[in-house]
């Protein structure tokens, strides 16, 4: 699918107004309920088929984070031939016990797979995590790049933010 076609796909399936409070603790008056998106096998194929062509050079280990991540990152998995693992928000205390399901992360290069970005908070925090378990992470790839102040607090961090799209390139009905 054009990356065009896929925004507006993307926007059909997954905008919707109203006043919703988002992890960063902002409020906003639009939203992308990103599980709409990330269900349809059609949207999360082509979705991966665009994000493929991003993963950076040499990258490893694709890493999911909980929850939104995890499909885009086994999406990617699939298209690419690269392992991938989930990372949860905290590790569980049954069974394993692990941070970090599915592919090995240390010394490896792993790039954190997410779905949107705004402050990039939780990807610090993971990245941190990820770091402890000896994963090396200097780049992470998302669908949809909210806020120019994500971008910001990652690079300040050494982190290099790959988006397919930034906000203001989606076709939003209200546009702001």
């Amino acid at each position: 699918m054009e990356k065009n076609k896929l925004a507006e796909a993307m926007v059909e399936a997954a905008y919707v107004t109203g006043t919703f409070r988002l992890r960063s603790g902002r409020t906003a008056d639009h939203y992308f309920d990103k599980f709409q998106f990330e269900s349809d096998p059609k949207l999360l194929s082509a979705i991966a088929e665009q994000l493929a062509a991003m993963i950076p050079a040499g990258t490893e280990v694709l890493a999911g984070l909980e929850l939104g991540g995890v499909p885009i990152a086994a999406a990617l998995s699939l298209r690419t031939g690269l392992p991938a693992a989930f990372v949860r928000k905290a590790a569980k205390d049954y069974g394993t016990c692990k941070l970090a399901e599915g592919a090995a992360v240390q010394g490896k290069n792993v790039c954190i797979i997410e779905d949107v970005v705004t402050t990039g908070g939780q990807i610090l925090l993971s990245r941190s995590d990820l770091a402890a378990l000896g994963a090396e992470v200097k780049h992470v790839l998302c669908v949809i790049e909210r806020d120019l102040q994500g971008r910001i607090n990652l690079g300040n961090e050494g982190l290099e933010l790959r988006s397919l799209f930034r906000m203001e390139e989606l076709p939003l009905p209200n546009a702001r």
